[in-house]
Formats: structure tokens, C-alpha cells, sequence
């Protein structure tokens, strides 16, 4: 029988809190660089790797997912900048990265020649620091000189520096700036608009910049004029500057929350707010101002519905018309996954019923006219982007879905379907293996859908080894998705692998991610247990062979899974997950999510949060499921103390858990394929000895 979780949380945490927070005898591990903190982490590694490398297992997929990450025969994604198709490149020989270029043509061969701009390898030696790539802003329409994002060990925070393509090397006196979660874009050749670590006082509390300033070429970057100042209790503020010929025009983004914001417009010397809903986002396009609704919207003698895509002429707006069109609109089922401007169209990717679809928008004398994407398969996920929305109607398009290698094509609006140009290589044996949807129904109704990877002849008697995955939050849809890891290292071995569609997510659009914010934040939980429990009704799978997996977010979900049905799981691998809910908002960006989870220095909220909170919920005397923490010292964004202090907690307890730090990697856990490949191969043979 199934129940509402929360309830008898709930009271338990009203309980606590009229006692008052009981003090953290773990905070000590919050020290992230902290010696005594990092001798912990090592004696922790030092266990967990002694367990799990020395099986057969643990080696072969290692080996065989290094060797799939480095493969040549991955697809070489790129980005047209001028005359030139970018491309960053990780293999074997160059594990730190090559920044690179070619042509179209050269592009369309099978082994495109490549020149490269930037070897960070040589970099990172040559300057004795773990640089990580982290991206390049390049000043059109030359591209020449490019503001390149370093970070150290793959963290959020990055050092600007300004390089030259050109002469491929750093430009001496150029614009720079220290490590610091920085934005910064061009205005013309000698000016930017940078928002940093100007000193106390201008980051907001989740860490991001808080003032926007106009710095000019060869001036002190505390000369720089401020253009705008936000809050400290804001999430961040940046200047934009759009380059587009005949569109220029300048302008400022305030995030308030993460779900709202305010936009506005550079005019003559004055900012002017463009009126909207602070829920609503908004992205210029030439004349066009693009609208995407979070909530139901009024205006004009009309109703929008939440998730609808807006247009109007931005200028004609600006004066007070209000002459809205709809580019989409959702329905029950069906959401906006995604739209990209081209230079004359705009393409709307839909989600129906957890399956894109895509349309080319049109705008003419009588509206705007709509006609499907033509060449484009039945199912699967697939994403498109324009190739140079300032000059052309070309775009690339992405397939792909749990057992069809990726593939990359190239086509042009109005010219028929597009071609195929690069296709990865199928890594694992599909040819026993199905893909198949169902749904759940969770402890209030909703129906839930899910995915389910398995064999064709899968034996229905409850004894599959199956993962469950989720993630169920910031409206981050979880689609499918080709993973040659989890094929060569579970599929392939007989294992049944599942994602789950929850909510907190953007399946169904703005109220599905809704549905689960704040105090309501248990609907994604019961959402997630009602489809391992559908799993083990249609004998799919059992509790002993059950396992699920998560990180960040999903992370958080996990270590829910954990405390609120500890025996429903066979085993659990956590990923760089928030856990510590009480401190989540003092710690490194946690204060930007709280339009999500709530402020736990809030009382009445806290009495909510703290039914969500699993570092507050473990308890000594309940048996748990073997589970496998895994985070990164590098991670600025989900702090390590969060993973360090659950397993010092549970290890208290005597609970068996096992822990692995990367100490470099960000929150993506790993800063080069070789640490991708041990932190892979880590949870996959964790799965493999706890669930069969």
C-alpha cells in the first residue's frame, strides 16, 4: 500500500525545530582544502578503491570506457565562427584538450584535417596549472580575438584571459581576469561589459556577480563604469551587448530568484525595463522579441498559457503595442523543449509525450505559418541549433536515443531534408536489447512515465538486475540519450536500465517542474518510488536487484531514496549530491537555489525542508542499502561537505557505506576522460557486486 510520505516527516521536523538545530559535529568537513578535512577524504578513497578496482570487473570497464571516451570515431561537435567550424577535442594523446578548426568542406570527410589554435596540454605544462577548457566568447564578425574561460580542475569559477586566433596566442596587455565566477562580453574590439569579483561586497550570496561594468582596453579594471548593480540576496546580473549588423543594442539581465528575473534595455543612456512577468524569460532576434512564459500571462485583452512561446516586434513593443503571436503552445502532454532562432525562422522543438518534434516557425503577411521539420525520425531525442543565425537559415540537428548511435546532421530551411555528417559508431551490441515506455501511477494519481532499456527476452521473475535513474528537478527534462558506457558496462551484461520521468522536471512543461517545488518537493519523491515500485509489480526486477542512481539534484533524490524507503533499494550510488539541507543556501552557489527547495532560515519553511533534508532524516537504527558516494574537491557549485559530512554521519551510525572524492573535476566529477572513466567504472562495479 502506498503512502503519503512526508506526513510523519513532517511532524518529526516540527518537533526538532521547536527544540532548535542541534549543532554540527561534521561542519569541520566543510573545509574543502582543509588538511584534516582531505586526510579523511584519502583514508575514505583508500577504502573504496580497494574494494572495487581490484575485481576484473572494475578493470574491464575502465579500460573499455577510456577507450570509448577517447575514440577517434566520436563525433567532433563544432561551432561556426566565420569562415571556421570550432571543435574542443579530448583523446588519449591530448587529455587535456585541443581547441581546434576547419572548414565545412574539410568537415563533411570522413578525417577532416584540423588546425589547431590552442593545445592546452602544452598550455597546462608550460604554466605548471590543471587547466581546463571552459569556453571562448569571440568578437564577430572577425572572430579574431576571443575572451577564453580557464578553470582550474574543472571548476565553475574560471581566469579570463584574450586571445588572438589569429596569431594563436594570448594577447600581452589584453583584457584579464582573476579566478572568479566571471561574466564578460564584447561590446566592440576595445570594450567589454564584465561582471566579477570586483572586491567585498559585489557577489551575491550564491556566489555569481552582482555589478555590471563597461571596462575599456588599457584602463584598470577597477576604472570600469558600472552599468548596473543588483542585490546581494539577487542570484546575478550581467550586460549584454547584441553585435547583430543592423540590430545593435545593449542591455541587462537581473536574475532575482532562479526562476525570475528582469530584462532590460541600454537607451540612451538609461536602462528601461522591458515589461513582462519576472517568471518569464526573454530572448532578442533581430526585430523580434521572444517571450517564454512560466506562468499564465494577461495581456492584450488575451491569456497565455504557461509554457507558450511569445513573439512581437521588440521596437513596436517598447512603444506599448501589445501584438502578440503564439510559436507554441503546450497541452496536457506535450511541452516547449527548446527553439532556435535562424536568420529568417525560428525552429520550435516540441516535447510530445516525453518525444521531440520539431517545426519551422515563419513570419509573413498573415502571421506566422508553421510546417514540420522534414527528414527527421519518429522517435528518439533530438536537438537542433542554428549553424549563423546573422547570416544564414543552416542548422545542425542531433539524433539520438538509448540504442541508436548519435548522429549529427547539417541542413538548411526550405531546401529539403538535411544530410547526415557525422554518425558515432555503435559502441555496444543492440541487437537483443529493446526500448519501451510505461507508466506509474504515483501515491496521488498522477500517471508518471518512464523508459525502460532491456532484453527483448527479458524473464519477467523478478530477478534483473535494474538501475533506476532520476533526477526531478529545475525543470530539466530526461530524455533518451546514447550512453555507450552504461551499454557496454550494464546493458551488455544482462542488466535492465531505467529513466524515469518525475516530476520537478520540464516534460510537461513549466507545472510538471512546478508541481514539485518547495513543500511539494515530495511529489518528485513519490513519484520516483512509485515507478520502482511499478518495476517490482510487473516483476521486472526485485529489492535485491534494484538499484538507482542519481547526482546533484539527483543526488539530493538519492539520498531521499535512501532515508525514505531504505527497503525498497538493493543499492545506491549518489553523485555529487546536496544532502545537508539546513546549510545547502550558505554553501558555495546553494543560496541561487532556494526558489526551489525553499529557505531553511525560514521556520516555517525549514519545517517542510527538513523533511527533504537526508543528512537530518538518517538514523541509527534503521538497516540501509549499500551505497556509494561519490563528489569532487573541485566541485564549486554542490559543495563536497555535503557527501563528506552524510558519510561521516552514517559511518557514526555504523552504517556501511562506501565514499570516493575526486579531488580535482568540478561538478561534472571529473576533469579528463581518463577520471571519467574511473569514476564510471567505480559505480557501475559497485551495481554489479551488490545487485546480481
Amino acid at each position: 500500500m502506498r503512502r503519503a510520505l512526508p506526513t510523519l516527516l513532517l511532524l518529526s521536523a516540527m518537533h526538532a525545530h521547536a527544540k532548535g538545530p542541534a549543532a554540527d559535529p561534521n561542519q569541520w568537513l566543510e573545509a574543502v582544502e582543509d588538511e584534516k578535512a582531505l586526510s579523511w577524504v584519502r583514508t575514505q578513497n583508500e577504502d573504496s578503491v580497494d574494494e572495487l578496482t581490484r575485481s576484473g570487473d572494475f578493470k574491464r570497464i575502465q579500460a573499455r570506457t577510456l577507450e570509448i571516451l577517447d575514440s577517434d570515431a566520436r563525433i567532433p561537435y563544432v561551432d561556426k565562427m566565420g569562415p571556421h567550424y570550432y571543435n574542443f577535442w579530448r583523446d588519449a594523446a591530448n587529455p587535456r584538450g585541443l581547441w581546434r578548426r576547419t572548414s565545412l568542406d574539410e568537415y563533411r570527410k570522413a578525417e577532416p584535417a584540423w588546425e589547431t589554435v590552442l593545445d592546452l596540454d602544452a598550455l597546462a605544462k608550460a604554466e605548471d596549472k590543471n587547466w581546463v577548457f571552459s569556453g571562448a566568447e569571440c568578437l564577430e564578425p572577425e572572430y579574431r580575438r576571443c575572451l577564453m574561460s580557464l578553470s582550474i580542475g574543472g571548476a565553475d569559477a574560471t581566469v579570463v584571459r584574450e586571445f588572438d586566433t589569429v596569431s594563436k596566442s594570448f594577447v600581452e596587455g589584453g583584457f584579464e581576469l582573476e579566478e572568479a565566477k566571471s561574466g564578460i562580453s564584447w561590446i566592440d574590439q576595445d570594450t567589454v561589459f564584465v561582471g566579477t569579483d570586483f572586491g567585498p561586497g559585489s557577489m551575491t550570496t550564491s556566489g555569481y556577480a552582482r555589478i555590471a561594468k563597461r571596462w575599456k582596453r588599457g584602463t584598470p579594471l577597477a576604472a570600469a563604469e558600472t552599468v548596473f548593480e543588483g542585490k546581494p540576496e539577487d542570484v546575478w546580473a550581467y550586460a549584454f551587448a547584441d553585435t547583430t549588423p543592423g540590430f545593435q543594442r545593449q542591455g541587462v539581465y537581473r536574475g532575482i530568484t532562479f526562476y525570475t528575473n528582469e530584462a532590460f534595455l541600454l537607451q540612451d543612456g538609461k536602462l528601461v525595463k522591458i515589461d513582462k512577468q519576472d517568471s518569464a524569460n526573454v530572448n532578442l532576434h533581430r526585430e523580434w522579441l521572444l517571450i517564454e512564459l512560466r506562468e499564465d500571462w494577461t495581456v492584450g485583452g488575451k491569456t497565455w498559457p504557461a509554457g507558450a512561446l511569445l513573439a512581437t516586434k521588440l521596437d513596436e513593443y517598447m512603444a506599448g503595442k501589445r501584438d502578440l503571436a503564439a510559436l507554441f503552445t503546450p497541452t496536457e502532454r506535450s511541452s516547449l523543449a527548446g527553439y532556435t532562432p535562424t536568420l529568417n525562422h525560428i525552429i520550435v522543438n516540441e516535447l510530445d509525450n516525453v518525444k521531440n518534434r520539431l517545426y519551422v516557425l515563419t513570419a509573413g503577411a498573415e502571421g506566422w505559418k508553421r510546417e514540420p521539420l522534414p527528414g527527421l525520425p519518429e522517435f528518439g531525442t533530438v536537438s537542433v541549433g542554428a549553424v549563423d543565425a546573422t547570416e544564414s537559415d543552416a542548422y545542425f540537428v542531433t539524433v539520438t536515443d538509448f540504442l541508436t548511435p548519435t548522429s549529427l546532421l547539417h541542413g538548411e530551411v526550405g531546401k529539403g531534408a538535411p544530410e547526415t555528417l557525422k554518425s558515432m559508431p555503435a559502441f555496444f551490441d543492440v541487437s537483443g536489447l529493446a526500448v519501451s515506455q510505461h507508466e506509474a501511477t504515483s501515491a496521488d494519481g498522477t500517471r508518471v512515465p518512464y523508459f525502460q532499456v532491456a532484453k527483448k527476452d527479458l524473464k519477467l521473475d523478478g530477478s534483473n538486475p535494474t538501475v533506476l535513474y532520476g533526477y526531478g528537478g529545475f525543470e530539466v527534462s530526461m530524455t533518451p540519450n546514447y550512453s555507450a558506457a552504461i551499454g557496454d558496462s550494464w546493458l551488455n551484461k544482462g542488466g535492465v536500465y531505467v529513466v524515469a520521468n518525475i516530476r520537478g522536471g520540464g516534460e510537461f512543461g513549466p507545472k510538471w517542474h512546478q508541481a514539485a517545488l518547495k513543500a511539494n518537493r515530495h511529489k518528485a519523491y513519490e513519484d520516483f518510488i512509485a515507478v520502482a515500485e511499478d518495476l517490482i509489480a510487473r516483476k521486472v526486477t526485485s529489492t535485491p536487484h534494484l538499484g538507482t542512481l542519481g547526482g546533484s539534484n539527483g543526488g539530493l533524490l538519492m539520498g531521499n531514496m535512501l532515508t525514505l524507503r531504505p527497503a525498497l533499494w538493493g543499492a545506491i550510488v549518489c553523485q555529487v549530491p546536496l544532502l545537508d539541507m539546513q546549510r545547502y543556501h550558505t554553501l558555495l552557489a546553494g543560496a541561487s537555489w532556494m526558489g526551489e527547495y525553499g529557505n531553511p532560515d525560514d521556520p516555517k519553511e525549514w519545517e517542510f525542508i527538513q523533511t527533504f533534508s537526508p543528512y537530518h532524516n538518517v538514523k541509527a537504527d534503521v538497516k540501509y542499502p549499500r551505497t556509494l558516494f561519490t563528489t569532487s574537491t573541485r566541485d564549486d557549485r554542490v559543495h563536497p561537505g555535503h557527501a563528506r559530512k552524510m558519510v561521516a554521519k552514517m559511518k557514526g551510525q555504523g552504517h556501511d557505506v562506501l565514499y570516493f572524492e575526486n579531488i580535482e573535476g568540478g561538478h561534472g566529477g571529473a576533469a579528463n576522460n581518463a577520471q571519467r572513466a574511473f569514476m564510471t567504472a567505480l559505480a557501475w562495479t559497485f551495481f554489479a557486486r551488490e545487485l546480481r
